[in-house]
């Protein structure tokens, strides 16, 4: 199987470097989406706020991403999160819980130093639907 690059369908900014790296990376019916972030590609910068709205930002991105790769959160099956704060973990995780229905996914939640300001830092694995 060969690799297939998936961009975030919303980044109309191509000057809008976020790294040397794909949103996400579709292989053999997985999806491997990079960290995401409360980005506005559509706008092309960073959205700072309190950890709720980063956190819908960042799940709003990655539900983007899966949609292009033609999947949803429902298929995602692995994520692993970056805090800027662990203190910020019951906010952010009352938010993420939101987002996901019936089977959560397995998932990792550490802290971390986080750059351009940001509180929180999401990727994720995603079992693409047959």
């Amino acid at each position: 199987m060969q690799k297939e690059e998936i961009h975030h369908p919303d980044k109309t900014d191509p000057n809008f470097a976020t790294g040397a790296f794909s949103a996400g990376v579709k292989i053999d019916g997985w999806l491997y989406v990079s960290g995401q972030a409360a980005v506005d590609f559509a706008q092309g910068k960073f959205v700072l706020g309190t950890i709720e709205e980063e956190t819908r930002l960042t799940l709003h991105n990655i539900r983007r991403i899966c949609e292009a790769a033609g999947a949803s959160l429902d298929d995602v099956v692995k994520c692993t999160v970056y805090l800027a704060d662990i203190n910020d973990f019951p906010r952010y995780n009352t938010v993420y819980a939101e987002h996901f229905t019936g089977v959560k996914p397995a998932r990792t939640t550490v802290e971390a130093a986080m750059a351009n300001g940001i509180k929180v830092e999401i990727d994720a694995i995603v079992r693409l639907p047959e």
